[in-house]
């Protein structure tokens, strides 16, 4: 009988070693460009490896390298580990990676975030609303952007902050920072006087019914179309931190004005730490025939940049609120710019007073492209249209010269 017990301890232990044993990954970063790369995302997939991922350490030569662990399809379940690294150029790095089923994701300083926020009717300050949601979603018919704080889900890293319309617009909208810092939680992109004394940031473009910085639109053939015909609009926000904040727009059962194709489609939002341009990932739940349009708001007068393969910008001034609303603002001036892969470019639309428009397909049932924009308020950012125009030269060379990521077990 005791032998008996003693083998099925052991037995025992062992299963209990086998289900909670780590993993442990050798990742090598091969930078064979010319350029240094600063704050580039790697991002691995670890929901292929058997596994429920609950904690990551990831190391360069020994020391603990900040890492963030995101559960993507909201299973509960660990899908991406994501860390950032600096690499000079022509270099190589070698980072070592743990995996564990055990334990709680560690804890970093945050460097990006996000929020979801329904007004508060009994809270009457602007900026100190309390009602925090993760996800919301709104019945056909239905338009909460008068009862969201900032107007829908809002989101930032330190030099970036932005907020996506919860309307048939989903317009992504700019606030301009001063210096580089987390504001978002202080000002809910609605700094008070105080807060614009001590250096905070504000508003800083005028959108309309414009594509704002990259919105994703129909188009009918001659012009862009809102999402109006939409069975469930919702937003939510997967992930607040600390290297990178992740949300979601979904529409599901959109018929785009004038056409006969109902799409259920996601477009996610992704901005890593240190970063001035954002990804924006866009699929479909089944292959799309339809044509889509994207673009940038035409800031008045402003001066446009493109090169003619994907890339364009624009520098420009103007009130960044309806003209009824300027007491408390100032003109604003903002540099915008937009990367489409060439696979999705079926038009560059010529500019006309509001809009730069790009008419664009999907490829299969999803579509990529990249948004950045400036404000000339920074203190650490760009100032003229010749900068501006210039960075969006060194952006077009960073994204054409991307990082090789070796994985190993």
């Amino acid at each position: 009988m005791q032998k008996r017990l003693s083998t099925l301890l052991i037995c025992s232990l062992v299963s209990v070693a086998a289900v909670s044993a780590d993993k442990d990954l050798t990742v090598t970063v091969a930078n064979h460009t010319g350029m240094d790369k600063t704050n580039e995302p790697i991002v691995l997939k670890v929901n292929k490896y058997g596994m429920e991922v609950t904690s990551a350490l990831v190391t360069l030569d020994g020391k603990e390298i900040p890492c963030q662990l995101d559960d993507m399809d909201r299973d509960g379940v660990s899908d991406e580990l994501c860390f950032l690294t600096d690499i000079t150029k022509k270099n190589m790095q070698t980072f070592k990676v743990t995996l564990s089923d055990t334990g709680k994701p560690r804890v970093y300083s945050p460097k990006t975030y996000a929020e979801l926020m329904v007004l508060n009717r009994k809270v009457k300050i602007k900026n100190k609303q309390d009602l925090y949601l993760s996800e919301m979603t709104v019945e056909k018919g239905v338009n909460p952007y008068q009862q969201m704080n900032h107007h829908g889900v809002a989101f930032e890293n330190e030099l970036l902050c932005m907020r996506v319309y919860f309307d048939h617009r989903q317009t992504v909208d700019l606030y301009g920072k001063i210096s580089k810092r987390l504001e978002l939680k202080d000002t809910q992109f609605y700094p008070d006087a105080e807060q614009k004394a001590n250096g905070y940031g504000d508003d800083v473009l005028w959108v309309g019914t414009s594509y704002g910085l990259g919105a994703l639109r129909g188009w009918n053939g001659t012009k862009q179309t809102m999402l109006n015909d939409v069975d469930r609009r919702s937003q939510r926000v997967i992930a607040s931190g600390p290297l990178r904040t992740i949300v979601e727009i979904e529409d599901r059962g959109w018929t785009q004005d004038g056409g006969n194709e109902t799409v259920d489609m996601t477009t996610r939002y992704i901005l890593y730490a240190g970063h001035r341009d954002c990804d924006v990932n866009v699929w479909f739940r089944k292959p799309t025939y339809s044509l889509y349009s994207t673009g940038l708001v035409n800031v008045k007068g402003s001066d446009e940049y493109s090169n003619k393969n994907g890339i364009r910008g624009c520098w420009g001034t103007d009130w960044p609120v309806a003209l009824k609303d300027t007491a408390n603002h100032k003109r604003e001036t903002v540099g915008l710019g937009i990367y489409i892969p060439k696979q999705y470019i079926v038009s560059e639309e010529k500019a006309d007073a509001d809009e730069y428009t790009f008419v664009i397909k999907p490829q299969g049932t999803s579509l990529n492209y990249k948004i950045t924009y400036c404000s000339a308020n920074e203190n650490f950012g760009y100032h003229s249209k010749k900068e501006w125009f210039q960075y969006l030269k060194e952006w077009e060379e960073q994204l054409s010269k991307p990082l090789v990521v070796t994985v190993s077990e």
